[in-house]
């Protein structure tokens, strides 16, 4: 029988959708991935706070009262973080625009912090103060969006936040090529700038840090009565041919006050020696190479027996572990050295500050019989020996270039530098 028009046909229900909404990925994946964000925006907000706390009580009472549970928020906060960044590579789901920031704040700020820690060093912690209240305000910042507001839910993180796609060649392709053409090289270049920095910084250019390898400057002062002294920044390791030539610089004439610490209570239990390092690198150790001939040489360096107990202990415990290697028995040593309270103050205090004072009198006691005098000690101890005997009258007269150790990369000729380049001081 024929309807009439005036009758309504009846309502077909259209079936449900099959496939989720989103592209069609699994609601398992998406409530994983929001999940895993989720973890990663609260673990690096609680970062932000906890660090905020510990560099405040730091700052203004001194303590480190919240330094252990901020280290494992952080370490947290890094692996997850980690996590995510790599994920960011396999799956366009993740929004790049929110996480990005996230992945790679601890990391930037990490290489931030390196050249305040070169110049700057008292003044770290108020840096890390500063970027612990930027890494708040980012974190937040972060939160107060995806929420909507300041109203907590879980997932922190919505299943509108992210992508449609599970996987893109695309993404993939120009995730890599970022980080192995660009992001990489970047951050090597940088640390190898700073490097060079720290090295010429903390030696006072006495030591310098060049594409092609290490260089000394040794620098010759003279005073108004013709007395001349020669700093020779020296190094426990390097090629024998720099070793060489510096001995065949040294002027006949001239008192050579030598470095080496002596031992006569046998206080240390294994030998200061540099062989397995110098062997590894195919170098030479400076007590088998530098020979100086035809000068006078006094032993200026103090006694073990000088040194405070710690120190000839942490001594003992160094030499060991360079003599033996890394191995169960020195691993379990290092785990269980527990250094005293201002253990750093007195052991630069023995291995350095105290030497070079020795070593300064030995040089005053001895200058009105000779003329010619040649200090070649390592290159921590020139910018305090260097100061002593500018207090003494003496101004910094000619300066020459050594090659310590020169870098040869694979494929490639080696540079055949030039040793003992020359040039008037001031």
């Amino acid at each position: 029988m024929l309807s009439s028009p005036d009758s309504q046909s009846p309502v077909i229900a259209a079936p449900p959708p099959l496939l989720p909404q989103g592209g069609g990925r699994p609601p398992a994946l998406r409530r994983f991935l929001a999940v895993l964000l989720s973890l990663c925006l609260g673990l690096f907000v609680a970062d932000a706070v906890v660090s905020l706390l510990d560099d405040f009580l730091i700052l203004v009472v001194g303590v480190h009262l919240l330094s252990a549970v901020r280290g494992l928020v952080g370490l947290l906060a890094v692996l997850m973080a980690f996590a995510v960044y790599c994920l960011m590579g396999i799956t366009p789901l993740i929004p790049k625009r929110l996480f990005l920031p996230v992945t790679l704040f601890n990391p930037l700020a990490a290489l931030g912090l390196v050249p305040v820690a070169i110049y700057s060093y008292a003044r770290i912690e108020e840096a890390a103060w500063v970027i612990s209240v930027l890494q708040v305000i980012l974190g937040l910042g972060i939160l107060s969006r995806v929420l909507g507001g300041l109203e907590l839910r879980w997932p922190l993180v919505g299943d509108d936040w992210l992508g449609s796609r599970g996987f893109n060649w695309r993404n993939l392709s120009g995730f890599l090529l970022v980080n192995v053409f660009v992001l990489l090289p970047a951050v090597g270049l940088y640390l190898v700038v700073c490097a060079g920095l720290a090295v010429g910084h903390f030696s006072e250019g006495f030591l310098a840090l060049r594409p092609s390898g290490l260089v000394v400057r040794v620098r010759e002062y003279v005073r108004n009565d013709g007395k001349r002294v020669r700093l020779v920044p020296m190094a426990h390791i390097g090629e024998a041919q720099f070793y060489n030539r510096l001995t065949r610089s040294f002027p006949t004439n001239s008192v050579v006050l030598m470095e080496g610490v002596t031992d006569e209570n046998n206080l240390l239990t294994n030998n200061i020696t540099y062989k397995r390092m110098a062997t590894s690198l195919g170098l030479a150790e400076q007590h088998e190479a530098f020979n100086p001939v035809r000068v006078e040489m006094v032993m200026a360096d103090v006694d073990v027996k000088e040194f405070t107990a710690d120190t000839i202990g942490f001594l003992n415990l160094a030499m060991l572990i360079h003599n033996r290697g890394l191995n169960l028995e020195t691993v379990l040593l290092m785990l269980r050295f527990s250094p005293p309270p201002q253990f750093e103050e007195r052991l630069w205090e023995d291995l350095l500050h105290k030497r070079n004072r020795h070593l300064l009198g030995e040089l005053q006691a001895r200058l009105p019989d000779s003329k010619q005098f040649v200090v070649p000690w390592g290159v921590a101890h020139m910018p305090g020996i260097a100061e002593g005997i500018r207090a003494s009258g003496f101004q910094l007269d000619e300066t020459r270039d050594y090659w310590v150790i020169r870098f040869h990369f694979p494929g490639g000729k080696a540079k055949r530098a030039s040793q003992g380049t020359g040039a008037k001081g001031p």
